[in-house]
């Protein structure tokens, strides 16, 4: 009992923390405080004696492929793939380039935008979207003299939707994929059409949503990007195409996604590193990737993990996953998926409901719709998804007002919809 108490502590003491101080100064260092509440947790849960130490500790070494510490190094491997694109102004260059050729027109804008956004969201990350494009659109759509709205939550949406394609996605699926021993294809495949029936429905819905702001002139001119290290691009981009198709045939060639995903990081970083040497220059984008990488999810994960671990050896996991039994895992994981990351955010919820699958023996279809719903949540409110939490911040940075209820009017008109198209979706593939 003491260790549920202590889990949901920290669990809602991370929810305040969030909402009411989501970054702690420490002189010229800023950090961000979501990971606080669950390291103590976790810590607290230790030195209770709530959890067999040594049963975590071969868990964290263990030769398997729901290893946290190989999930991590996967993750953050592919984010230092998609940050230095972004630092060389990949992503602006693209953004830019579609703008370009919309001809001035609102409803061009907005459509170019999004499939540029869903695209670029299919070979990297949502997280890495959101921080890349954001900026862009608010200083955009302020030299354009249009509002930026329809834009932001254009970018927002799309990014966290098109987000279930790939494994590489989301850390969510990155983590319940390989939690269920799923492969890069075999996950793609399941996949792909729910991402599609979610991401029509979602494009529809935010065109209605928003039509009558598209209908006003475009006075203004898009902000100029130009690449001024081409080499450097080409190895990026040449890094993370090779790194995708390698994690895309990782299944038949018997190498990990993780170790696929460090080397690819490893390679750019020492190509990098030797371009910077040539020139006589210091390694700029390596240090700005360096900084902007987010090491504390690293604390944040490992502690989930052993809170987990602790709930999964008391049965809590267990006791609940029978409760919920295997009829209708479908619906009733991707609805718990969905509503419970508005509750915990995404990342604790698939940690918790990945146990519960496999105490319950719930199949795969409750895995994709966990998936679908740790995604697809994070644009129901600001708490869904650290995503969210980050989009929020850049938008109060700008001077752009977008509350919670303005939040939560975007969930409940477009990301509703969207999980019951990609839910019903599923159970169609499921059964073919």
């Amino acid at each position: 009992m003491l260790n549920i108490i202590i889990c949901c502590a920290a669990c809602l003491l991370m929810i305040a923390a969030v909402l009411f101080l989501p970054k702690l100064k420490l002189g010229k260092l800023k950090l961000d405080t979501y990971w606080i509440p669950v390291l103590l947790g976790a810590a607290l849960i230790l030195c209770c004696g709530q959890a067999n130490v040594t049963a975590i500790g071969k868990a964290l070494i263990a030769d398997t492929a729901v290893n946290p510490l190989k999930i991590l190094v996967l993750f953050l491997s592919m984010t230092v793939l998609s940050v230095f694109l972004d630092e060389l102004g990949f992503f602006s260059y693209l953004a830019a380039f579609a703008l370009k050729h919309s001809h001035k027109g609102q409803k061009r804008l907005f459509f170019s935008l999004y499939f540029v956004v869903a695209l670029l969201t299919v070979f990297t990350s949502n997280d890495v979207i959101v921080l890349s494009f954001t900026p862009f659109i608010c200083y955009f759509a302020k030299d354009a003299k249009i509002d930026p709205l329809p834009y932001l939550a254009a970018e927002f949406v799309a990014a966290n939707t098109w987000s279930m394609a790939l494994v590489i996605g989301n850390p969510t699926n990155i983590y319940l994929a390989t939690a269920y021993g799923v492969d890069f294809v075999s996950y793609l495949t399941v996949s792909i059409l729910p991402t599609v029936a979610a991401g029509g429905v979602s494009l529809f819905l935010l065109w209605l949503l928003f039509r009558k702001k598209l209908s006003a002139p475009v006075e203004g001119c898009a902000e100029q990007v130009a690449i001024s290290d081409k080499l450097s691009l080409g190895i990026g981009v040449a890094h993370i195409s090779v790194c995708t198709v390698m994690l895309a045939i990782s299944s038949y060639t018997g190498i990990e996604m993780w170790l696929v995903a460090l080397c690819a990081a490893g390679s750019l970083f020492l190509c990098s590193l030797i371009i910077s040497a040539c020139r006589r220059q210091k390694p700029r984008t390596l240090f700005k990737c360096v900084k902007r990488t987010p090491w504390l999810l690293v604390p944040f994960l490992l502690s989930m993990f052993v809170m987990t671990e602790a709930l999964s050896e008391q049965g809590t996991t267990a006791a609940i996953g029978k409760f919920l039994g295997r009829d209708l895992a479908v619906l009733k994981y991707g609805g718990m998926s969905f509503l419970g990351s508005n509750l915990i955010n995404n990342i604790p919820m698939s940690v918790f409901l990945s146990s519960m699958i496999k105490s319950a023996n719930a199949g795969a279809g409750a895995m994709y719709a966990t998936v679908i719903g740790s995604n697809l949540g994070a644009f129901f409110t600001p708490i869904g998804a650290l995503a969210g939490l980050m989009w929020s911040s850049i938008l109060a940075e700008h001077d752009i007002k977008f509350g919670y209820r303005d939040f939560l009017k975007l969930g409940v008109i477009v990301a509703v919809p969207s999980l019951a198209a990609a839910i019903g979706t599923l159970y169609a593939v499921l059964l073919i």
